[in-house]
């Protein structure tokens, strides 16, 4: 069974985007500057345990799971607009999200498909910052 899923960032709500630096990016320069790894990488996150997501930059993205924990994935390469269109999407044939998937940006307007980017592993981290 294939299966699609999309998520959907900030960026995808009205109020969130601006020109200006904005209370939102403040928030995801904290965030990127106070999160505290803890224990090893992890390959893998199963997707019936995703809350919700934050794309921080262009090559970031926190994962937040039912529990409260939150996993950090920094993608290998930067992923051209993933931090101004703040969603993307992914397809997966199992109940997991894994390190050797791909994520396409999902662009406003849509009909123009985003880049397609490569994931890398899930750190959890330890932040206050959400």
């Amino acid at each position: 069974m294939t299966r699609n899923l999309l998520l959907l960032g900030c960026g995808a709500l009205a109020g969130c985007a601006g020109s200006a630096p904005t209370a939102h990016q403040e928030a995801n320069r904290a965030a990127l500057a106070e999160a505290r790894p803890v224990g090893e990488p992890v390959s893998c996150v199963i997707l019936a345990r995703i809350d919700h997501t934050r794309v921080r930059n262009d090559q970031t993205i926190d994962f937040y799971l039912h529990n409260g924990q939150v996993y950090r994935n920094v993608l290998p390469s930067s992923c051209p607009s993933l931090g101004f269109e703040e969603r993307f999407s992914y397809r997966v044939s199992t109940g997991q999200l894994c390190s050797v998937d791909v994520i396409q940006v999902l662009q406003a307007g849509g009909g123009v498909p985003g880049a397609t980017c490569g994931l890398g592993k899930f750190q959890r981290i330890e932040t206050s910052a959400r």
